[in-house]
């Protein structure tokens, strides 16, 4: 148990005892009796000028646990029993000089104490309250922005229905029915990103194993279930924005490899790595998949194609570099700085 939590077991403590007034004086008046019988058990041996010696802190003690009034009434108890017994004349109240300021003394002593005690407690107090409200807030924000993503992915989801709809009406325009998947496509990829990037059990999700879940769902609903996936990465978190734009680069190229990589085929292999440089100021998303490659004479980069658009814009987004090159299958790369410029600029 740590000292803050062993802090608040107490302040909760004190918290459930001052809901009962009744108990609280009665445990103030068992604390005034104990203080005094232990001042009796130890005055033999004591020397002479601790006459308040167990009071101090049976006042303490009740003014936090059981509150101001009861700690002022121990409080007042506690002068007149030093007084009376063990300030000299003793079983008298009468006082010279010394004794007064003796009393004075004690009684100056505990007003402080009883009023740092009801100002910490009043402060305490506003700020549990302040906390359990700010909570109350946060939990009422995210329930309202989990319902607005959620809402937002089932928008997507049904415009993709709609797309999809709209191709069945266009049979017999191959061009248009390609587009019209194309669109779909991405769309509920889109989606598929959105949510889990949403979803609060991923929050904590490290990158390799979030775009491994990604892309695998990617795979199925791209008709390549078949295909074996395999994600590493060295890079354990990303700000959200830019694992954002990262999910989709990587699930444009995944899907492009689904199209021309593993066309004809009901198995294959997908293979993405995400890394940093040494310095750790550039990542690197390598996918490569087991296909035929890109074809002799085709330059991904000049291409006029609509994935090979869509991807070199997510790569300006990341201000990044897209390379393509054949190494036993399609190789594709992306070097992006791991900050942003503007927040590398701060």
């Amino acid at each position: 148990m740590t000292i803050g939590s062993f802090g608040d077991g107490l302040f909760r403590l004190a918290m459930r005892l001052q809901s009962r007034p009744a108990l609280c004086y009665a445990l103030a008046l068992a604390g005034f009796a104990l203080a005094l019988g232990l001042r009796f058990a130890v005055n033999e041996a004591l020397p002479a000028g601790f006459p308040y010696l167990t009071f101090f802190p049976a006042v303490l003690l009740t003014a936090f646990f059981c509150g101001t009034g009861p700690g002022i009434l121990i409080a007042v108890l506690s002068v007149l029993a030093a007084w009376y017994w063990f300030i000299v004349p003793v079983e008298s109240f009468a006082l010279d000089l010394q004794s007064a300021g003796a009393v004075l003394f004690f009684v100056v002593i505990l007003a402080a104490d009883l009023l740092i005690i009801h100002t910490m407690r009043a402060a305490v107090t506003r700020l549990t309250r302040e906390k359990a409200l700010t909570s109350q807030l946060l939990d009422r924000q995210r329930t309202l922005f989990e319902e607005l993503q959620h809402r937002t992915a089932n928008n997507m989801a049904f415009i993709g229905a709609l797309l999809s709809i709209q191709k069945r009406q266009l049979a017999d325009n191959p061009q248009a029915v390609e587009a019209f998947e194309g669109a779909t496509t991405r769309l509920n990829t889109m989606a598929q990103v959105h949510r889990r990037l949403y979803d609060p059990s991923n929050i904590d999700l490290p990158v390799g194993k979030y775009l491994h879940d990604l892309l695998a769902d990617v795979l199925v609903s791209s008709g390549a279930p078949d295909v074996t996936i395999e994600v590493t990465s060295s890079v354990p978190r990303m700000d959200i924005d830019r694992l954002i734009t990262l999910s989709l680069s990587a699930t444009e190229i995944a899907i492009n490899s689904v199209k021309h990589g593993f066309a004809g085929r009901t198995d294959g292999k997908l293979h993405v790595n995400l890394s940093s440089t040494d310095d750790g100021a550039t990542h690197v998303l390598t996918v490569r998949d087991d296909g035929p490659g890109f074809p002799d004479g085709f330059d991904p980069a000049g291409s006029d194609r609509l994935g090979f658009r869509v991807l070199r814009g997510f790569a300006r987004t990341l201000s990044g570099t897209l390379e393509f090159r054949n190494d036993s299958g399609a190789v594709t790369e992306l070097v992006f700085p791991a900050k942003a410029a503007e927040a590398a600029a701060v």
